[in-house]
């Protein structure tokens, strides 16, 4: 019968830590839940079958056990209780009381026993990186992954461990987001895998943004990201994943020096008129020292002139105002050279230093005559 104590504050963390791979509805009960585990420490999990999240926190563990209980409910219970010890001790048949302050609950609990195993990962590659870098990488590329599962495997990042770095590469068909950073030490040589998008958004939460490191593990079928006391495991994504490599045309004749926020502005006023039902592309018009962006629709028809560096050449090309937003958004630089061609040519974003450290690019879309 687990019974143990543990302050407010860790234990919310590690309730909510645990409950953001909870599965939402499944013909499993115990998946809709957290299990609690306690011998020398407490242990919480939460599995969908895709994704687990597994976290340890400091807590007076009294009695060992093991008990799983509804992920909804423990989370409203912990978030309104006073900031004290709490008291969690479990009696006959999975009834659990709460205790802390003032307040108590008795709850029911559901066994362990029917809470599916978390995979073991067994340790084949591995590498660390510092979890603030991570996170941000993980940031500035998950908007362009696919969320058409007809390629399944472009509904994640692309992960390449290699003696420049780290890459993580995520394309959807209309667009491709790569980052870039250097690593200090790589185990066991170069390596690759594809990580699910869903999965990597809970990685990205569970990085604090610090030096600490955050070890990658790539197992056979599995990997696991593993922090401090928390752990997540999600099975790799299999297929061919797009040469990325050869899908970038670097030879560009136009290279124009863009400030993101001053165009981030300027597309979003002419997309004022775009919207779901009516859509259009933000057409524009690459000159010298700027660019003439316009969009129109039923809505009616929006114009702006956004001040650039250098000669765009008279180039004419349309945009999804989505996807180039995003791209200039997600940037990590306040100015970025832009690398045109033709209409009918995607642009490219890199660093102005001429460094590989991130490159976007956006497919554009053909404008009517």
């Amino acid at each position: 019968m687990l019974k143990f104590m543990c302050e407010k504050a860790l234990l919310q963390a590690a309730v909510m830590t645990a409950a953001r791979a909870v599965a939402t509805k499944s013909t499993i009960p115990a998946l809709e839940g957290v299990l609690l585990e306690g011998d020398t420490k407490l242990t919480l999990s939460g599995y969908n079958m895709q994704t687990g999240i597994r976290t340890t926190v400091a807590a007076d563990v009294r009695s060992a056990g093991r008990l799983v209980i509804s992920a909804r409910l423990l989370t409203d219970i912990i978030r309104r209780l006073p900031d004290d010890v709490v008291v969690f001790t479990e009696s006959e048949r999975y009834t659990v009381n709460v205790q802390c302050g003032d307040a108590s609950y008795d709850i029911l609990g559901m066994s362990a026993d029917d809470f599916p195993e978390l995979p073991e990962v067994d340790d084949e590659y591995s590498v660390s990186i510092q979890q603030g870098v991570l996170k941000a990488m993980i940031g500035q590329t998950s908007f362009a992954v696919s969320t058409n599962e007809s390629r399944p495997v472009h509904t994640g990042s692309l992960f390449e461990i290699a003696d420049m770095g780290l890459t993580v590469v995520s394309v959807d068909g209309f667009r491709l987001a790569l980052r870039r950073e250097p690593l200090e030490k790589i185990e066991g040589g170069a390596f690759r895998f594809v990580a699910p998008g869903a999965a990597l958004r809970e990685v990205e939460n569970i990085c604090a943004d610090t030096d600490d490191l955050i070890t990658i593990i790539l197992g056979k079928r599995h990997l696991l990201f593993e922090t401090g006391d928390t752990q997540l495991i999600c099975r790799k994504l299999e297929g061919e994943f797009l040469d990325y490599k050869n899908a970038i045309p670097r030879n560009n004749p136009i290279v124009v020096e863009v400030d993101t926020k001053t165009m981030l502005t300027s597309l979003d006023r002419v997309s004022v008129v775009i919207s779901e039902k009516l859509k259009s592309p933000v057409k524009c018009l690459f000159d010298t020292d700027k660019v003439f962006f316009s969009a129109k629709t039923g809505n009616g028809e929006a114009k702006d002139v956004c001040p650039i560096r250098g000669d765009g050449q008279g180039l004419e090309i349309g945009f999804n105002n989505r996807y180039m937003m995003e791209a200039l958004r997600y940037a990590p630089a306040d100015t970025v050279h832009m690398e045109l061609n033709s209409g009918i040519s995607p642009a490219i974003i890199v660093p102005t230093d001429g460094s590989d450290h991130f490159l976007y690019m956006v497919l554009p879309v053909r404008l009517k005559a």
